[in-house]
């Protein structure tokens, strides 16, 4: 089996960043009304800046394959061409197509030769999923130089103009236009970008991070689904899928908006956290002690403290000063966050050979993680 390394990495951010007090007029009013959850939801989760690929008229500037495509490009350079590349893996919670696949448009616009694609779904996870299918494949000898990615453009499931059907059906009926706080909620926490790594199965350039593991945990056999689009939540807790619905319902329940079960995540979501970093340490034999870099992907600043006293309550101290994030200024990207977050401290010339880097990736979907423990070469 050969060692996996992650010899470069990019990121594109689309735009200009967007303050708090800018987003309703990227996104738009619903109904014309400002949010009543908007500045509940800012309060808690920090964060002062994120990234539309929507212009200051409202245009749209890329799609998600095009986000992707551009965080790809500025891989290249003299030392490594895209014509190298064997294997593009793509994840991606928000594609622009239900098909073809994310990884084909994306591999579509990059036009750089014949080569194995792949995409995986999902939300937050679908990133790391689509890096450990590119690291599997390096180290089974399968290929020598494998591109993965995360990427997002919430941004197309979180304007005005998704909910205004709703809006008006609910005014009608009730003479109460507001938009569920499930589906607002989301609306002040997503962003849009992308993120891409090369990886190869030796060490390259001034800084090389090897992947030591990588371990995924779904908790779905006992959690109901928490985040979701294209369907509704039923009182039972099932989900209904969009095609089960009329045409005509899929504006009036705002079908394809993206939804959270704030009560459901507030709930688990550190529980099940906890539970799976256990399982991904033991299994390894790695402790709190074995990490100087500690990159977790979290939502909002509102979990951090509660995320760290749950991880000390079971024996899993990580002081903050080991913490990495940058959730403030870019946003919550979904499944580029963590490439983001990593590219920004790879390149940031402050690692050492040796460093032990561990990242944090949850999905809240129906409750699923994945834990990747990266050193410095």
């Amino acid at each position: 089996m050969k060692d996996v390394y992650i010899t470069k990495m990019a990121t594109f951010l689309p735009n200009a960043p967007v303050k708090n007090e800018e987003i309703e007029d990227r996104l738009g009013m619903i109904n014309g009304k400002p949010s009543r959850a908007k500045n509940i939801v800012l309060r808690s989760n920090k964060i002062k800046t994120r990234y539309y690929a929507i212009d200051e008229n409202g245009t749209v500037t890329h799609n998600n394959a095009e986000l992707t495509e551009r965080a790809i490009q500025k891989l290249a350079d003299d030392s490594f061409l895209l014509s190298q590349v064997q294997l593009l893996s793509c994840g991606t919670s928000t594609p622009d197509h239900l098909l073809p696949s994310h990884a084909a448009m994306v591999h579509g616009l990059l036009k750089n030769g014949n080569m194995e694609i792949n995409s995986a779904s999902g939300v937050c996870c679908s990133g790391m999923n689509a890096m450990k299918y590119a690291f599997m494949a390096i180290r089974s000898g399968q290929v020598q130089y494998a591109v993965c990615t995360g990427s997002e453009r919430a941004s197309a499931l979180t304007k005005a103009a998704i909910f205004e059907e709703e809006a008006a059906h609910l005014e009608t009926l009730e003479n109460n236009p507001i938009v569920a706080f499930e589906k607002d909620f989301l609306r002040w926490m997503l962003s849009d970008g992308a993120g891409a790594m090369l990886l190869q199965d030796g060490p390259s350039g001034d800084t090389a991070l090897k992947i030591e593991w990588i371990e995924g945990f779904s908790y779905a056999h006992e959690m109901e689904t928490c985040m979701y689009a294209g369907g509704e939540k039923l009182e039972d807790g099932t989900l209904k899928p969009w095609s089960d619905y009329k045409g005509t319902e899929w504006n009036q329940k705002s079908v394809f908006a993206i939804k959270q079960d704030v009560k459901l995540l507030g709930e688990h979501i550190l529980i099940k956290a906890v539970d799976s970093l256990q399982k991904a340490l033991s299994k390894h034999g790695i402790t709190a002690d074995d990490v100087d870099y500690f990159l977790p992907h979290i939502s909002s600043y509102f979990f951090q403290e509660g995320f760290y006293e749950t991880l000390e309550k079971n024996g899993i101290t990580i002081p903050f000063e080991k913490w990495f994030l940058n959730l403030e200024s870019v946003g919550n990207v979904g499944a580029a966050s963590i490439y983001i977050m990593l590219e920004e401290l790879m390149n940031s010339g402050t690692l050492k050979k040796g460093d032990r880097i561990l990242l944090f990736v949850p999905e809240s979907s129906r409750f699923s993680y994945v834990h990747t423990y990266l050193t410095v070469h």
